[in-house]
C-alpha cells in the first residue's frame, strides 16, 4: 500500500507546470511570466529539499507531512487569489509567492525512498526502487493529463485547485499510514559525542565525496533527460506537429515503464553505470536522426529509438537512489534524499539552459546531443562510486521483508 499511495500522492507534481501555465499565461498574457513564475516554485522545492528531510528524519515524518501538505495548498490559493484581484503587471508578486510555495513541497518522494530500505534488503529492496521508479513513469504522464483534461472542464484555477487537493490529500493520506504502520519515525542512533561529553554537529552529506558523487549522477541523468524533452518538443513545434512530439515523449516514458518491468524480472543488482552508458548510445542515435544532422527522419523510426532509449532511465535511476539509501547514514536518509531532489532540480534548470541557447543556435540535434554528453558524465560518476555488493544475510531478510512491505 505505501507504494501506490507514495506515488498517487505525487501526480500533481508533473500536473503543476501544465495547470499553471494556463492559469499565469491565462492573468498576464505572457509565457515569459509563466516560466519565472514555474522557476521560481522549483528554486524553492530544491532549497528547502535537504531541509524537509533532515526535519523528518529526526522528528515526525507523518507531522512533516501534515504540515507541509497544509502550507502547499494554502500557498496555491493564495497563488490563485492573487490572479483573480491583482493585475497582471504586478506578476512579481505571483514569483514570491510561488517561491514561498516551493518551500512547502510535501516530502513524499524522499520519506518514501528514506524508507524502502527499513522495508527490504537485497534484491527485494531493489525491486522496490525500480518499482517505484517505473511507477513514477506512469504517473509523470498521467499528471499533464489529469490537468489538461480538467484546464479543457473548467480552466486553469479549477486545475490549480486540484494539484493542491491532491498534493494535501496525498500528504495526509500517506501520513496516517506511516503512523498506524510505526514508520512514523526513522531509525535513531546516538548523536556522535566530544570528548567533554557535548554533542558534535553533523557535518553536511555533501562533505562526503562518495555520496557528492552519487547524488551529481542523479543531476547529470535528469539533465539527459531533460534534453530528450526539450529537444522534441522543439522540433515538433518547428515541424508544426506538436501532438506528434507529445506522442514521442509519451513513447519514451513508456519505453523507461518497460525496461523497468523488465529490469524487476531479471533481478540482481542494477549498474547505474552501465544504464547511463546505453542511455547516452540511445540519446546519441537520436542526435543523428534530428535536424540539422537529418531533417528526414520518418516518425516511426523516431519512436523506436525514443522506446530503445528510454529502457534504460527506471532501471538507471532506481540503481542510483538504491545506492544513495545504501550510502546514507541510517538516521539522515530523508535528508539524503532530500539532497537527491535538489540534484534534480538543479540538472533541469541546467539543461533547460543550455538546450535553449543550442536550440536556438544550432538545432534540436545539438540540444539532445548535450544530453548525451550528461548521460556520459553520469557513466563516469558512476563507475566512480565503489562497487555495490550483496550484503550479509541480505537473501532471508530480503524474503521476509517483501511481505511486510506489502502488508504495509
Amino acid at each position: 500500500m505505501l507504494l501506490p499511495l507514495s506515488l498517487l500522492g505525487r501526480i500533481h507534481v508533473s500536473g503543476l507546470p501544465v495547470a499553471l501555465s494556463f492559469l499565469i499565461a491565462g492573468w498576464t498574457g505572457a509565457y515569459t511570466t509563466v516560466g519565472l513564475v514555474s522557476g521560481a516554485m522549483a528554486i524553492g522545492q530544491a532549497v528547502a529539499g535537504p531541509i524537509r528531510g533532515r526535519v523528518a528524519d529526526r522528528k515526525s515524518a507523518s507531522g512533516v507531512l501534515f504540515v507541509t501538505g497544509g502550507t502547499y495548498l494554502v500557498g496555491l490559493a493564495v497563488l490563485i487569489l492573487s490572479t483573480m484581484v491583482l493585475p497582471g503587471k504586478l506578476w512579481p508578486v505571483a514569483v514570491l509567492i510561488a517561491f514561498l510555495t516551493g518551500l512547502t513541497l510535501p516530502p513524499i518522494s524522499q520519506i518514501s525512498r528514506a524508507l524502502w530500505p527499513r522495508l527490504a534488503k537485497g534484491e527485494a529492496r531493489e525491486s522496490l526502487y525500480t518499482l517505484e521508479a517505473t511507477g513514477y513513469e506512469l504517473v509523470a504522464m498521467g499528471g499533464p493529463l489529469l490537468a489538461s483534461g480538467i484546464v479543457v472542464l473548467s480552466g486553469g484555477t479549477a486545475a490549480v485547485v486540484a494539484c493542491g487537493l491532491i498534493a494535501a490529500g496525498g500528504a495526509l493520506i500517506f501520513g496516517l499510514v506511516l503512523r498506524s504502520n510505526g514508520l512514523d519515525r526513522g531509525e535513531r542512533r546516538p548523536e556522535p559525542e566530544a570528548d567533554g561529553g557535548e554533542q558534535v554537529k553533523q557535518r553536511s552529506l555533501l562533505r562526503d565525496m562518495v555520496f557528492l558523487r552519487a547524488v551529481l549522477v542523479s543531476l547529470s541523468l535528469i539533465a539527459a533527460l531533460f534534453s530528450v524533452d526539450l529537444s522534441i518538443v522543439a522540433w515538433g513545434r518547428d515541424r508544426g506537429t506538436p501532438g506528434v512530439a507529445g506522442a514521442l515523449i509519451a513513447v519514451f516514458g513508456l519505453g523507461s515503464a518497460l525496461g523497468g518491468l523488465l529490469s524487476i524480472g531479471r533481478g540482481g543488482k542494477r549498474s547505474t553505470g552501465l544504464g547511463a552508458l546505453g542511455l547516452a548510445a540511445g540519446i546519441g542515435v537520436l542526435a543523428l536522426l534530428l535536424p540539422p544532422v537529418s531533417d528526414a527522419t520518418p516518425v516511426w523510426l523516431l519512436a523506436v529509438m525514443m522506446v530503445v532509449a528510454g529502457s534504460v532511465v527506471a532501471p538507471s535511476m532506481a540503481a542510483n537512489n538504491a545506492q544513495i539509501g545504501e550510502l546514507a547514514p541510517e538516521a539522515r536518509r530523508a535528508e539524503a534524499f532530500g539532497w537527491l531532489a535538489t540534484a534534480m532540480t538543479g540538472g533541469a534548470a541546467i539543461m533547460l539552459s543550455l538546450s535553449g541557447t543550442l536550440l536556438d543556435v544550432v538545432g534540436p540535434s545539438a540540444s539532445i546531443g548535450s544530453g548525451a554528453v550528461a548521460a556520459l558524465l553520469a557513466a563516469g560518476l558512476a563507475f566512480s562510486l565503489p562497487k555495490r555488493v550483496v550484503e550479509p544475510g541480505d537473501e532471508p531478510e530480503a524474503e521476509a521483508a517483501a511481505p511486510a512491505a506489502e502488508a504495509s
